[in-house]
This record gives structure tokens, C-alpha cells and sequence, in this order.
């Protein structure tokens, strides 16, 4: 018998924008419980972006990440010892999740200058449709388009 799943944990929004999704891209962004440097370190880069871009910072972030976030992806199927791989479609938290994930990589690929300028780059450029995550994304895509002969395949949910 398997026992229940547990419940998921409310996070609490961030302290300066109130968002939600700010906070959970900060724990992205957090490397071994260090929450206070990844918050100076997605603040900063707010900063960064404002000074550059002249627009608020909050704006430019939803928008690098709604640029960046994947309609499709594919998963593995093995049907009759042939490993298909089937294109589905991503649930919005997954999609964020992907994204941010994403975005953050890039900005670490990115060379010698601190994180905050790394990440603030890295977000005005996929908030311009150009970058190392929106190139992922469209990676991505592609890899759903060729696939897409196998969509009939679908991957059902277990419940």
C-alpha cells in the first residue's frame, strides 16, 4: 500500500515585490540554503536592469520569462523495445519552473563578470527574444516539431 503524497508548501511571496513567482525564482537561483545572497543577487540585478533599460526591472523579468517558457517538450516512451520520443504538452508550473531554470544556467554559461550582471544581461536579452534560454526553448520546440509523428503515442497520467 503506498502512502499519501505530501502536501505541497505555500511559499511566501518576496519581501520587496510582493511576487510570488519572484520568490520562487529566487530559490531557484539559491545554492546551499544561502537565500539572503541569492536575493542581493536577483535584487541587484533588478537594479542593473533599470539602470540599463530605463523600465522596471519586475517588467523585464516577466517578460524575459514568459519569452523563455516552453509549450512543448518531449518525454520518452518505450513501446514494443523502441524508445519513442513523444512530444507533450507543458503544464504552467512546469513551464515556469523550465524557464527559470533556463534562464538561470544561461547566466551562469555566461563569462567573468558577478551573477547579478550575468543574470540581468542574460534577462534583458530573452526579454528580446535572443539569449542562451530562449535558444534552449526553441531547442526544445524543434525537437517537438520532429517528433510530432509520435504524438499519437501520448503519455498518460498515472493518478
Amino acid at each position: 500500500m503506498r502512502r499519501r503524497r505530501p502536501e505541497r508548501r505555500q511559499i511566501l511571496p518576496d519581501p520587496v515585490y510582493n511576487d510570488l513567482q519572484i520568490a520562487k525564482f529566487v530559490n531557484y537561483l539559491m545554492k546551499r540554503g544561502k537565500k539572503g545572497i541569492a536575493e542581493k543577487i536577483f535584487y541587484d540585478a533588478m537594479d542593473i536592469i533599470h539602470k540599463k533599460t530605463k523600465t522596471k526591472g519586475v517588467e523585464i523579468f516577466e517578460e524575459a520569462v514568459k519569452n523563455v517558457a516552453p509549450m512543448l517538450e518531449v518525454k520518452s516512451k518505450r513501446v514494443g523495445g523502441v524508445t519513442y520520443q513523444v512530444p507533450i504538452e507543458i503544464p504552467k508550473n512546469r513551464q515556469y519552473f523550465l524557464a527559470s531554470h533556463w534562464l538561470i544556467n544561461s547566466a551562469v554559461g555566461r563569462a567573468g563578470k558577478p551573477m547579478a550582471e550575468r543574470l540581468a544581461s542574460e534577462l534583458i536579452s530573452a526579454s528580446n527574444n535572443e539569449g542562451g534560454a530562449v535558444k534552449k526553448k526553441e531547442d526544445t520546440h524543434r525537437m517537438a516539431e520532429a517528433n510530432k509523428a509520435f504524438a499519437h503515442f501520448g503519455l498518460r497520467r498515472r493518478s
